[in-house]
């Protein structure tokens, strides 16, 4: 049996064994692998592991050996899924093994908006506070969140993840989701509409996933809705945004600030709108990636290969 990893550099800099996949047959890690790379790097392997590399039905075509797929993320839009059902080739993802990492980083990304902790770090090791006249100075405003209001698009393990820290933090939380569970709603929490969840929101807190009915999410309209000051916080995908509106509504001071570990294109490219837009904060998509959260990813993965060559596969996202 013979497996390839088409990208395994992110999930694996040289911090973790691929040991658990070695197990179950020959296998081949590439760091990264170019569009025109594909085919010739899948060979003839039957095994196929991919994190942003696409397979689409023009790969399926060409490498006829393939009858495993497995997606080392939870988002899958990389494989053309319906093609591999069609094909009789099971993909399958990596669901709930970064809930708390991310959610811890976007309530990181939220307190950086509140204080500026990095850029006041600086300021001191440039010299300013040695050549203060005063004991204390900030750059930029300062933000306590204790009883400001956070509503959270997406609420799901990782939105109610979220929304427990900021719960500790004192703020309120609002969400919209399209699966309500009434349990949930208590004297710090409520379901609302979307419309109302614009209104109210001091900080708009992004964890649904990518789909046809959320890309461009946050627009000039959704923006016209929110709070004049508001701040947005998105650790979910880059295109649930509109970056040309989102930037003008900093540069304009509608909302008050942004950060953002996804953009719309990953890399970024140089002339994205966001580099040079006021109070916003961008990170290279690293929500996910501590070492804890990777290794769960990792086994994680394992164990889907080891279920599908036992003849009862899990995490299946195209049955």
């Amino acid at each position: 049996m013979k497996i390839v990893v088409l990208d395994g550099y992110a999930l694996n800099p040289g911090d973790l064994s691929w040991h658990g996949f070695e197990k179950h047959g020959e296998l081949t890690v590439y760091d990264r692998t170019l569009p025109h790379e594909t085919v010739d790097k899948i060979g003839d392997a039957e095994i196929i592991f991919t994190n942003k590399t696409l397979i689409t039905k023009e790969i399926f075509d060409k490498c006829p050996s393939i009858k495993f797929v497995g997606v080392l993320a939870t988002g899958y839009n990389v494989v053309n899924t319906e093609y591999a059902r069609l094909k009789g080739i099971p993909v399958t993802n990596i669901p709930a093994y970064s809930t708390g990492a991310v959610a811890q980083f976007a309530i990181a990304l939220l307190l950086e908006l509140c204080h500026r902790i990095g850029d006041h770090s600086n300021s001191v090791k440039s010299g300013e506070w040695s050549n203060c006249a005063d004991f204390c100075y900030w750059k930029y405003p300062l933000i306590e969140l204790s009883g400001k209001t956070m509503g959270i698009i997406g609420f799901g393990r990782i939105g109610r993840a979220t929304a427990k820290i900021a719960q500790a933090l004192g703020m309120k939380i609002l969400a919209y989701n399209e699966r309500i569970r009434e349990d949930m709603q208590d004297g710090g929490m409520k379901y609302v509409p979307l419309d109302e969840l614009f209104a109210e929101s001091d900080v708009v807190s992004l964890h649904c996933p990518l789909f046809p009915s959320t890309q461009g999410l946050i627009n000039k309209n959704s923006i016209s809705k929110m709070k004049d000051g508001a701040m947005l916080i998105n650790t979910s995908r880059g295109p649930l945004v509109v970056e040309q509106d989102l930037a003008d509504a900093l540069n304009s001071g509608k909302l008050a600030g942004a950060a953002v570990d996804v953009v719309s294109t990953e890399p970024i490219p140089s002339d994205n709108v966001l580099l040079k837009a006021r109070n916003c904060i961008i990170t290279p998509h690293i929500a996910w990636a501590p070492k804890e959260s990777r290794i769960r990813l990792m086994n994680i993965a394992v164990d889907n290969l080891a279920a599908f060559l036992s003849g009862s596969p899990i995490n299946v996202v195209n049955k």
